[in-house]
């Protein structure tokens, strides 16, 4: 049985619906992403686990326990938000052993829980600080190791990391996946950041207007995208409009702008207007083996490698080149492209594919 269950989970706000029947299960021991843009519904999600706020319909069970109408303080649940919501007036230690003091936990574990929670965190013997002494990455790991201390049964994250600058972000990504895993703690991380969800996260569940447009692993959701929604909002892809003329068991043809592309359609019915898309990494610069010629109109250098825009007959496509030493050619000459068609996917314009996640 899942360890974290919302079945039939739906919060309606007036007219307005912010989500609508999802239903989901959460592993032992897993990391999922909720990941979407503003107001997909992804906070709210989270708070309905935390007990901020109470859904309209369904339920919420945790370890078989329904705990939709339980108090938040009642349901054993550890949160990290955005704001890091330290007090300013207590040292680190204070902050850390705050939730453990109202507990009513003896002072000599409370003081080894907190010294444990921030060895974990490595702030070892920063525990006398304030929070005004600290960065922004050390604060934001204060605010861990009090969620950590209180040994919850479940760990939320509220777009834990949006205050951090990249470079930290990075490296923070890392290390609290690594703390995560070595502590086994079931954890729903909330986020917009696609980097993010996809290297922290065991799963991913692609939010949508209040739905889960997609669920599944950080891999399948990239490469396999289940809805238009999901291929372009993971990553940056390119989208072209065309019209099904036969299809045999494994792939499509389509035509897009009067040149026929084959598709895989991976047992998907796909009929009629389409989308085929494909990831500006998997198309080639190309001469002799070219598919399309075209002419770079924008190249943009950003370190590890080139993003071009060339202009061809499908319409402009986006080329992500890898950064091997020499530039690709420059913004006004004409290029060859190149793919396998094995890269290209194909989805019905609207897609009813992935609408609800279920595992």
């Amino acid at each position: 049985m899942a360890f974290l269950t919302l079945q039939g989970i739906s919060k309606r706000y007036g007219d307005f619906t912010a989500i609508e029947h999802i239903d989901l299960d959460v592993e032992r021991g897993e990391l999922l992403a909720l990941l979407g843009p503003s107001g997909c519904g992804k906070t709210t999600t989270l708070q309905m686990v935390a007990g901020f706020v109470s859904p309209t319909t369904g339920r919420i069970l945790l370890d078989g326990r329904d705990i939709t109408n339980e108090r938040p303080e009642k349901r054993g649940i550890g949160v990290v938000f955005q704001s890091y919501a330290l007090f300013p007036h207590m040292t680190v230690a204070g902050n850390v052993g705050f939730g453990l003091e109202m507990r009513k936990v003896r002072r000599k574990e409370r003081e080894e829980r907190v010294a444990d929670a921030l060895s974990l965190v490595r702030l070892k013997g920063l525990g006398h600080r304030y929070p005004k002494e600290l960065s922004g990455g050390q604060r934001q790991r204060v605010a861990i190791a009090r969620a950590i201390a209180m040994e919850p049964e479940l760990l939320l994250l509220d777009e834990p990391m949006s205050n951090l600058d990249a470079k930290l972000r990075e490296e923070m990504h890392i290390e609290l996946r690594a703390i995560q895993k070595r502590l086994g703690i079931t954890t729903i991380l909330v986020t917009h950041d696609q980097v993010e969800a996809m290297t922290m996260s065991d799963r991913i569940a692609v939010m949508h207007r209040g739905v889960i447009a997609q669920l599944s692993t950080p891999y399948d959701a990239y490469e396999r995208p289940a809805t238009p929604f999901a291929s372009t909002f993971l990553g940056r892809t390119n989208a072209m409009a065309g019209e099904v003329l036969r299809r045999n068991q494994r792939c499509a043809e389509v035509a897009v702008a009067g040149t026929t592309l084959h598709v895989p359609h991976e047992g998907r019915h796909v009929d009629g207007a389409v989308h085929v898309y494909i990831r500006p990494e998997k198309v080639h610069l190309a001469n002799g083996d070219a598919r399309l010629r075209g002419r770079i109109v924008t190249r943009v250098f950003v370190g590890n490698q080139w993003l071009l825009e060339v202009d061809t007959e499908l319409g402009k496509l986006r080329v992500a080149q890898p950064n091997h030493g020499a530039p690709p050619p420059e913004e006004g000459h004409e290029v060859g492209l190149a793919w396998t068609d094995d890269d290209l996917r194909v989805l019905t314009q609207d897609s009813p594919e992935g609408a609800h996640g279920h595992a």
